[in-house]
């Protein structure tokens, strides 16, 4: 089995959509996979991209990806990486393609200088949270997350109008 990991690149859209659509359905949230082939174009290709995608391949042939953007923790002064999603396809599962990716993320973090990498989990996603925690990753213990959108993000913007 020969694996290999390396950016997308412009035309590949379609091939990140559809591995996208396999981490929605995996994670039971089709019902929230709006993303259109266009956007993936627009936000991995754009002159100054400001999210990547790292794509995996075994034997040729498309595996997994790793979707990813650059954060700044405003205390340490230096670039950390948001890893959005990491997905495997499930015939690929359990045979170190989700390392190979964490890997290959760790060694751009490395390369360009950056502080830390950072991702979340959901909750009843055990093989994951065992796995993260395998390579030394800690659970963040002291933040919760949150996200405003929908009617609240609406509602909030629009007093920015008043």
């Amino acid at each position: 089995m020969t694996q290999q990991i390396r950016r997308a690149v412009p035309g590949e859209a379609g091939l990140v959509h559809a591995l996208l659509r396999g981490l929605a359905e995996y994670e039971k949230l089709l019902d929230e996979f709006h993303l259109t082939r266009a956007q993936i174009d627009e936000a991995l290709f754009a002159d100054t991209p400001h999210i990547f995608c790292e794509l995996a391949y075994v034997d040729g042939e498309p595996a997994g990806l790793a979707l990813w953007y650059r954060t700044f923790p405003s205390f340490s002064g230096k670039y950390g990486m948001w890893l959005e999603d990491l997905f495997v396809t499930p015939e690929h599962r359990g045979a170190g393609l989700g390392f190979a990716l964490l890997t290959h993320l760790a060694g751009i973090v490395e390369r360009d200088g950056m502080h830390r990498m950072e991702w979340n989990v959901l909750p009843w996603n055990d093989p994951s949270i065992r796995f993260y925690e395998s390579l030394g990753a800690r659970r963040n213990e002291n933040w919760l997350s949150y996200a405003l959108e929908g009617d609240a993000l609406a509602k909030l913007a629009a007093r920015a109008q008043q």
